[in-house]
């Protein structure tokens, strides 16, 4: 899979909702009931962050959730873009970018949503092929009003700014023209996904969906 093409199935994965949840799984028992309420909502790609030990296993319970389209978040290496293959990802989401992680990605045909903070960041995975890619860390690196500016010289770069994005700051990325959608962890809250609250998250993601961009 060319870099195009990576950026090409990225966009149709980040055109599904204005938010893709940024998920943090302690528990498996609890990843297929949390994608039927994401999907329910009206967000179907979820993004599993590889920072607990059941995360890959979550992957797998999720990807068998009818309407949804699972990836895997926090890739760092090689070896993680493999296991996340193997468990079910359909795309992948990484902080950064380094050589060797995309070349695994698109050796393993993993859609990829490569981060940059800077301009110079955008422009080497530019330069690569790739013309979707992930703000991060949103906030901390300038918020919407630094994806504004760099959006100026780089009208070409699609993004999908995460980090620090709230219902409250939401709104200010999604009007941007250079961002196509937002991570947010908001709607899958640790006491809410901990307690069952399968409804409740259901209707955070449902006033997720319907945000403007």
């Amino acid at each position: 899979m060319t870099p195009a093409d990576q950026s090409a199935a990225a966009r149709k994965i980040c055109l599904m909702a204005p938010i893709i949840p940024v998920i943090v799984v302690k528990d498996v028992a609890h990843a297929e009931p949390l994608a039927r309420a994401l999907v329910a909502g009206g967000l179907p790609a979820l993004e599993v962050t590889l920072r607990t030990p059941c995360a890959l296993e979550a992957i797998r319970a999720m990807a068998g959730v009818a309407g949804g389209v699972v990836g895997a978040g926090t890739l760092i290496t090689p070896a993680d873009v493999r296991a996340a293959k193997a468990a079910g990802a359909q795309f992948g989401v990484s902080p950064g970018a380094t050589d060797a992680l995309l070349r695994a990605c698109e050796d393993e045909e993993l859609p990829l949503l490569p981060g940059a903070a800077t301009a110079t960041e955008a422009m080497v995975l530019l330069e690569r092929g790739y013309s979707v890619q992930k703000f991060f860390p949103a906030e901390v690196a300038g918020g919407a009003a630094a994806l504004k500016a760099i959006g100026a010289p780089l009208p070409q770069i699609s993004f999908c700014p995460t980090g620090g994005i709230s219902p409250q700051n939401a709104g200010s990325y999604l009007a941007l023209a250079n961002v196509l959608c937002a991570g947010g962890s908001w709607v899958a809250p640790d006491a809410m996904v901990q307690a069952g609250d399968w409804a409740g998250i259901e209707a955070l993601a449902r006033a997720a969906a319907a945000l403007p961009r």
